[in-house]
């Protein structure tokens, strides 16, 4: 059974919404339009906020269906965190788009809120707020990621929760590298700056 929930974990996570939204709405893949990265943000510039909004909400559900779907069928922490990865993988990594997916901060959200409900919403909160504060989507998802251990750690989750969620975080500096080089630059684009594609 461990070896279908990753194999399902992963396959919900390579369903991409906004490449779906932004193929039904505008007719354009997002991969190959604005910053080339298929998430909420990109979506943001191409379609609007609204849009945005949904793709966020799609994304952040995949993540948090996973982690309550595999709770309820297993007792087992170790496989409900590796299904958690599994989704984010999948995001990250999509078999159906040729392995270029987003950067897995809304799906990572959705994982939290379902393993870690406190940590996750106090960093939601933290997101919204740099985001308020800079106009800066990329700033927010990059605090959000350091602050996911540390809330994790003062609010005395288990090793293995604590450890998950430094490892989500690193990957999601990883994954972040080109907006925190566009961020030292001066470079980054802000929430609200739409990108003409006709």
């Amino acid at each position: 059974m461990a070896a279908l929930l990753l194999v399902f974990s992963y396959l919900l996570g390579s369903v991409s919404f906004s490449y779906f939204v932004s193929k039904g709405i505008k007719g354009v893949d997002i991969r190959k339009v604005g910053s080339g990265n298929a998430g909420a943000t990109n979506i943001s510039r191409i379609l609007g906020l609204k849009f945005a909004v949904l793709v966020l909400f799609l994304d952040v559900l995949k993540g948090l269906i996973v982690v309550l779907l595999v709770s309820y069928l297993t007792t087992e922490t170790w496989l409900v965190l590796l299904c958690g990865g599994a989704v984010i993988i999948g995001h990250n990594w999509p078999v159906f788009f040729s392995f270029k997916g987003g950067r897995g901060a809304a799906t990572t959200l959705g994982v939290f809120l379902g393993i870690a409900p406190i940590p996750a919403l106090t960093v939601f909160l933290l997101f919204i707020i740099i985001i308020l504060l800079t106009r800066y989507v990329s700033l927010g998802s990059i605090t959000g990621a350091i602050a996911i251990p540390i809330a994790m750690l003062f609010l005395h989750y288990p090793r293995d929760y604590f450890i998950f969620g430094l490892s989500v975080c690193l990957l999601l500096l990883w994954r972040h590298a080109p907006n925190i080089k566009r961020l030292i630059q001066g470079k980054e684009s802000k929430l609200g700056e739409k990108v003409n594609i006709n």
